[in-house]
C-alpha cells in the first residue's frame, strides 16, 4: 500500500526522500532496503565503530596525534547517520514544516559540535538512528503478523476448460467455472463443493487449528487449505469479491482509522515541538538578561541543546500508533478483524451487548424434525420446496436439503414479505410459506394450537387455505453460554437478545444461556427501533452482534457493529466494525481483552514518556543532566516504549 505524505499526519511526517522510516500508519518506507539486510544497519555499525575508537583514543590511550584530527574523526563518524537526517530536514523545510524531530535532532547535534562536545553529538544521532531501526523492526514484525494473511492467497487456479484442466491466475477465473484443488493446495476462490467431502485447514481465515470437514453443496472459501483429497469446486465469486480479498482489504485499511489517543498525540506533537524549540531558545537568551557578566554562553547553549534532545516527542509518536498496530495484529491472529484502532479503544468502554440469535448464538444449521399436512404430503413438499428454493435463509436451505429438488415445479412471481416469508405461484396455485404472521396478514384460518409450538415452524397455505407446517430445530453454539458468562465478567452489564424468531423460542434460548433480557417476533425495522430506544441512554456503549443481511441496519447504528464472518452475509461483514472470522460468540470476549491490553500498553507508554522526559527536562534546564541523560530520556524511553508495544503480540488471550 502506498500513501502520499501529509504533514498533518504526525510531527514526524515528511515528504518522500531517500532516508525513510516506517510509519505505523501503513506508509512503508525503508532505511535503504530490506529491514532484515545488513546494508540497512551498516551506517549505524560504521558510526558506532568510529565513535568507540574515538572515545578509546581520547580517554584510554590518550594519543596526542589524535587531538589534531579529533574534530574531523568525529565529523566523519557523524556522517553515516547524520546525512540522512539532515536530508530529511531539507525536505521538510522545503515543505514548510520547520518543527520536526529531524530539525530538533540536527540543531542539538550540530550545536554539540559547535561547542566541542563531539562524542555527545555523534552519540545523540547514533542513538536516534538505532531507535529508528528498532521502530522499523517492530513495525515490520507487526506487519508480518497481519500480512501473514497474504501468504494464504493461492497464486494459481486449475480451471476446467474444453474438457481439460489448465493452470491460470485466479483473477481470470469466471463465476460458474469448475476448479480442481489437490491435497495440500490452497483454495484460490470462493465456491461450492462439488466433490462428496474433504477436510480443510481454515486457520488462516479463522485462527482455528482444528480441521473442518466440508461436504458436497457447502461453501468453501479462498485461503482454506485442502488437506484430504483431490476435490472439485464450482466458483461462486470473482477473485476480488472473495472472503479472503475482503479480509485483506479490511486489515490493510484498519490502520487508517485512528483511535482518539493516537489523534490527540499527533495534534499534541504538532503544537509541542515548536513550543520546545522556543523554550530551548529562551534557555540560551533569557539568562543573559538576568546573569549579566556571570553569563557563560557555552554553558547555557549546552543546557539548551540537552533540553532539545530530551524534549523530542519520538517515544510518544512512535509507540502509541505501534501499540494500536500490535493490537490489530494480535486480534488478526485470533481470528478477529478490527476495521480501525478507534474500535480497539471503544470496545474497552463496552457495557452492553445486543445479540441476534440465529447464526450468532445458534449455529443457524437447521434440520426438519416433523411434518404435518392437510393435503397430500408429496404435493405439500413440492409446493413448499419450490418456494423455499428461491430463498437463501438457513431454514429454507434446510427444507430444500431435506426434500431435495426431485420433481419440483418451478416457482414464479416470488415475492418476499419482510420478516414473514414468501409468496409465489407454483403449478398455477398461489403458495404462502413463512411464519404465522404471514397467514394472519392474508387472513387465512389455521389451527391456533400451532402458535403454542416453541420450535421454529414454517406454515404453508395453498390458494388461501392452510395446508400444514414443518417443524425446524436449530442448535445453540458450544461456547455461547460461556461467552455470555465471560461478557458479564469483563464489564458488560447487560446482554440483550433480539430475534425475528417466535418469542417462545427466544425465551427458551435466553434461559439456557443466561441472557439478561430478550425480545422476539421482531421484523428488521423493529430491531432498529429497539436499538435506537436502548441508545437513548447516553451512558450505554452498545455493541450489536449479528450475521444476516437483515442485521445490517442495526450493525450500522450501533456504537460497535460486530459480524460473524464465516457464516455471515457479505452486507453484514461490510457494515460491521469488527468481524469475527470463527463465528464463535466467545471471541467477543477475546476482542474486549485485546482492546483492554492495547489500551493498557498505550497508557503505560504515555506515562513512561511524560514522566521521564519531565524529570530530565527539569534536570537539564538546571544543568544537572548532561547530553548522556538526554539521550536516555529520548532514545531510551522510545526503545522501552517500542518493546512494551511489541509485547501485545506475545500475549495470550
Amino acid at each position: 500500500m502506498s500513501h502520499t505524505h501529509n504533514n498533518e499526519d504526525s510531527c514526524c511526517s515528511k515528504p518522500h526522500s531517500e532516508h525513510k522510516h516506517v510509519h505505523v500508519e501503513g506508509e512503508e518506507h525503508d532505511h535503504g532496503g530490506d529491514p532484515s539486510s545488513f546494508k540497512t544497519y551498516l551506517p549505524a555499525v560504521v558510526t558506532l565503530a568510529m565513535l568507540l575508537i574515538g572515545i578509546a583514543l581520547d580517554n584510554f590511550f590518550k594519543v596526542e596525534a589524535f587531538k589534531i584530527i579529533r574534530p574531523y574523526w568525529y565529523i566523519l563518524a557523524y556522517l553515516p547517520v547524520g546525512v540522512p537526517v539532515l536530508r530529511e530536514v531539507w525536505e521538510t523545510f522545503k515543505a514548510k514544516d520547520f518543527f520536526t524531530e529531524f530539525s530538533l535532532m540536527s540543531i542539538a547535534t550540530i550545536g554539540a559540535f559547535a561547542i566541542g562536545e563531539y562524542p555527545e553529538g555523534v552519540t545523540v544521532m547514533l542513538f536516534y538512528t538505532i531507535g529508528e531501526l528498532f521502530q522499523m523492526a517492530a513495525v515490520n514484525r507487526a506487519k508480518r503478523n497481519i500480512s501473514a494473511l497474504l501468504d494464504v492467497r493461492a497464486d494459481i487456479a486449475n480451471v476446467l476448460r474444453n474438457g481439460k484442466y489448465e493452470t491460470v491466475k485466479p483473477e481470470i477465473v469466471e463465476i460458474g467455472e469448475t476448479i480442481q484443488i489437490k491435497a495440500g493446495e490452497k483454495i484460490p476462490l470462493d465456491g461450492e463443493m462439488l466433490s462428496e467431502k474433504s477436510s480443510f485447514n481454515t486457520a488462516a481465515l479463522t485462527g482455528e487449528s482444528k480441521p473442518k470437514t466440508i461436504s458436497k453443496g457447502e461453501n468453501v472459501l479462498a485461503g482454506m487449505l485442502n488437506i484430504d483429497k483431490v476435490i472439485e469446486v464450482k466458483v461462486t465469486k470473482a477473485y476480488a469479491d472473495s472472503a479472503l480479498a475482503r479480509i485483506l482489504e479490511m486489515v490493510q485499511n484498519a490502520t487508517t482509522r485512528k483511535a482518539k489517543t493516537e489523534l490527540f498525540i499527533r495534534k499534541f506533537a504538532k503544537i509541542y515541538t515548536p513550543i520546545v524549540f522556543f523554550l530551548a531558545l529562551a534557555l540560551v537568551t533569557i539568562p543573559i538578561l538576568i546573569l549579566g557578566n556571570d553569563y557563560h554562553f557555552q554553558t547555557w547553549l549546552y543546557r539548551s541543546l540537552v533540553f532539545l534532545v530530551i524534549s523530542c516527542p519520538c517515544a510518544l509518536v512512535i509507540s502509541i500508533p505501534l501499540g494500536y498496530f500490535g493490537g490489530i495484529g494480535a486480534a488478526s491472529a485470533n481470528g478477529i478483524l478490527f476495521k480501525g484502532s478507534n474500535f480497539l479503544d471503544l470496545i474497552t468502554k463496552l457495557n452492553m451487548v445486543v445479540m441476534d440469535k440465529t447464526g450468532t448464538l445458534t449455529k443457524g444449521v437447521f434440520n426438519v424434525q416433523k411434518l404435518e399436512s392437510n393435503i397430500d404430503e408429496k404435493d405439500f413438499l413440492n409446493f413448499l420446496t419450490s418456494i423455499e428454493a428461491k430463498s437463501t435463509h438457513p431454514i429454507a436451505k434446510a427444507i430444500v436439503e431435506y426434500v431435495g429438488y426431485k420433481d419440483i415445479h418451478p416457482a414464479e412471481n416470488i415475492e418476499e414479505i419482510a420478516g414473514m416469508g414468501l409468496k409465489g405461484t407454483v403449478n398455477s396455485k398461489e403458495i404462502l410459506a413463512g411464519n404465522v404472521k404471514l397467514l394472519e396478514k392474508f387472513k387465512i384460518d389455521f389451527d391456533l394450537k400451532i402458535k403454542e409450538i416453541e420450535e421454529s415452524i414454517v406454515v404453508v397455505a395453498v390458494d388461501g387455505k392452510y395446508a400444514g407446517y414443518v417443524l425446524i430445530a436449530d442448535e445453540i453454539k458450544e461456547d455461547a453460554a460461556e461467552a455470555i458468562k465471560q461478557l458479564h465478567a469483563n464489564g458488560v452489564k447487560q446482554v440483550v437478545m433480539l430475534s425475528g424468531d417466535k418469542i417462545s423460542i427466544v425465551k427458551k434460548v435466553a434461559g439456557v444461556l443466561g441472557i439478561d433480557s430478550y425480545f422476539g417476533d421482531l421484523l428488521p425495522e423493529d430491531k432498529v427501533a429497539k436499538l435506537e430506544e436502548i441508545k437513548k441512554d447516553k451512558t450505554k456503549v452498545v455493541a450489536f452482534v449479528g450475521d444476516g443481511i437483515n442485521d445490517t441496519p442495526v450493525l450500522a447504528i450501533s456504537d460497535i457493529g460486530m459480524a460473524m464472518g464465516a457464516m455471515g452475509s457479505d452486507a453484514a461483514i461490510e457494515t460491521a466494525d469488527v468481524v469475527i472470522q470463527t463465528d464463535q460468540p466467545s471471541k467477543i470476549v477475546t476482542a474486549i481483552k485485546i482492546g483492554k491490553a492495547t489500551k493498557n500498553v498505550v497508557i503505560q507508554n504515555m506515562v513512561l514518556a511524560f514522566t521521564v522526559k519531565a524529570l530530565v527536562l527539569i534536570l537539564g534546564a538546571g544543568g544537572l543532566a548532561t547530553m548522556w541523560e538526554a539521550v536516555f530520556a529520548d532514545v531510551g524511553v522510545a526503545l522501552l516504549a517500542i518493546l512494551n508495544a511489541v509485547r501485545i503480540q506475545k500475549m495470550r488471550f
